[in-house]
């Protein structure tokens, strides 16, 4: 990990003319960031990246710790049933899951339209992947819908590890119900819910194989769905008529790494010693 690591950083110091290879500093992040050739794509994917992780991170968490809350409740029958089918779709692979949900949502031979005929609501249904305003967007709850599973179980762990003694003394002093979990069981487990926060930040830049899978390589339509990870891929590998450049490669891979050191790090010197304090 180390060795691929400062082999990036090296690359994106270097830039290679007429197949000579000079030390460049600085240059090759100047120009992600302010020349027209790169600027516009990069800020572009990195809009898109926050958007994207934005809609997982206020859907996909607050679902998931209401699943685990359900999930736990003592009197419910059947719940290894439930969590087995929650969390199956995260043992996908990308493939699976992008070409089906491609084909749900395709409106030439989809089931989608025909589903929501079935109950009136065809009108509702429109080409999610196709549009601009709105293939962002539908990638982000395909991969709620496939994620959920994790802050799930991660929560529902947490939950079914508080002492029964916390809780029999909240019963004691007429604490019970949705009472009880926003005012005893939530606070214990802000911590997990910390981790999983990073967890989904950190995910949020791997989300290249979704988007690849059914969007493809240029991220349409128009690049609308393309966050890092696809200019990555075309800046160093090249694609059609786009020829690869492993130094601009490696400029915006390091790009993506500070970026996600950045947020690890705000957590663990910010979020997470206000954490602790709930630990027991």
């Amino acid at each position: 990990m180390i060795v691929p690591l400062f082999e990036t950083l090296r690359l994106s110091l270097f830039t290679s003319v007429d197949n000579h290879v000079m030390f460049s500093g600085l240059a090759n992040f100047r120009a992600l960031f302010f020349d027209e050739r790169w600027s516009h794509g990069f800020w572009n994917a990195l809009r898109n990246n926050a958007y994207f992780f934005v809609v997982i991170e206020l859907l996909q968490n607050p679902i998931g710790v209401g699943l685990a809350a359900l999930l736990a409740l003592p009197r419910l029958r059947g719940g290894s049933i439930y969590r087995t089918a929650i969390f199956v779709p995260t043992l996908l692979s990308f493939v699976i899951v992008g070409f089906g949900w491609k084909l749900i949502l395709s409106p030439l031979w989809g089931v989608a339209p025909s589903l929501l005929g079935a109950v009136g609501l065809k009108s509702l249904f429109a080409p999610y992947l196709g549009r601009e305003g709105s293939a962002l967007t539908t990638l982000a709850l395909i991969s709620v819908w496939q994620y959920v599973g994790v802050p799930m179980m991660l929560c529902y762990a947490a939950l079914i590890s508080i002492p029964d003694e916390i809780i029999d003394a909240a019963e004691v002093d007429g604490i019970v119900g949705l009472e009880q979990f926003f005012r005893v069981k939530l606070p214990l487990i802000w911590p997990t819910i910390g981790v999983i926060s990073i967890l989904t930040f950190v995910g949020n830049f791997n989300a290249f194989d979704l988007i690849y899978v059914t969007q493809g390589a240029l991220a349409g339509p128009n690049y609308s769905t393309d966050i890092l990870g696809t200019l990555l891929y075309r800046t160093f590998f090249g694609y059609q008529l786009q020829l690869g450049d492993p130094n601009m490669g490696a400029a915006v891979a390091t790009m993506m790494f500070l970026i996600i050191l950045t947020g690890v790090c705000g957590y663990l010197f910010m979020v997470q010693r206000r954490l602790s304090r709930y630990q027991f």
